[in-house]
């Protein structure tokens, strides 16, 4: 995991012993992550049927639909790229994760945060395949979640209050992030996690790797920079994605998964 990313100034107190069992209690919270089966069609106006993949086989995994409908965050996000990156992508990472796990019934008691924490109890041949694709059904999940067409539109309370204490401000924090989104190489996320020395801090992870894989905590949120996030509306304007992107935010979630983590 790359270098995070720290401004020193004042620190607080907030999180105290984040040892792996708090982070796997709080990982287990994540939603859309619980074996469940998908709930109703939605809207069919928005609706893109995935293809078939005929040689996975069922698993303990399936892809929950998205919380609003593929055309929700127009102008920023486009449809076109919403259905693909969610029906096609995210749908490859749970096919695949079953795939990969299809003969280690063990491992189908787990979760998927649960796998990406434990990733030495996966075989060895194994690992990488997991590794990829759990952690592109966990990071995808928590996406989909971290946006919305509606809800706050800038942090309150505590994380306000942290982010003026660590960040100076609303729009230092966004520029930090946004600096990590550019300077990721190839494909990957950027990433805002409560670091070990108690403030906010910003990183970078590259593939589908999770902060959470190198010991580090439950991010609280996090973009991602693969081109198939915003190839389709702003080519190779990476930049343009991420200022835009800010306007999606669900600033509800994001307080809420700051205020669990720093609860630890």
């Amino acid at each position: 995991m790359d270098r995070i990313i720290r401004r020193p100034m004042s620190r607080r107190n907030l999180v105290s012993g984040l040892t792996a069992g708090a982070t796997a209690a709080t990982l287990a919270t994540w939603p859309g992550l619980a074996h469940r089966p998908a709930a109703g069609e939605r809207n069919a106006a928005f609706r893109l049927q995935s293809t078939p993949t005929t040689d996975v086989p069922d698993g303990p995994f399936t892809l929950e639909p998205l919380p609003y409908d593929y055309a929700a965050l127009e102008p920023h996000i486009d449809t076109l790229t919403m259905q693909i990156h969610h029906d096609k992508h995210h749908q490859a990472y749970v096919d695949n994760l079953n795939k990969a796990i299809a003969d280690l019934p063990d491992l189908h008691a787990m979760t998927a945060e649960e796998l990406i924490l434990n990733l030495d109890q996966v075989p060895e041949d194994r690992r990488n395949a997991v590794r990829n694709n759990a952690g592109g059904h966990v990071n995808h999940s928590l996406f989909w979640e971290l946006m919305t067409p509606g809800g706050a539109r800038e942090p309150s309370g505590a994380l306000a209050d942290a982010i003026a204490s660590d960040f100076g401000d609303l729009a230092a924090l966004q520029e930090e992030v946004t600096t990590a989104g550019l300077g990721r190489f190839g494909s990957g996320w950027a990433w805002v996690v409560i670091g070990e020395d108690d403030t906010l801090a910003v990183t970078s992870t590259p593939n589908q790797d999770n902060p959470v894989m190198e010991g580090g905590s439950p991010p609280i949120l996090g973009v991602d920079v693969w081109e198939h996030a915003y190839y389709l509306k702003y080519q190779n304007k990476r930049k343009d994605y991420l200022t835009a992107w800010w306007n999606t935010v669900n600033w509800d979630i994001v307080n809420g998964r700051y205020e669990q983590v720093a609860a630890g």
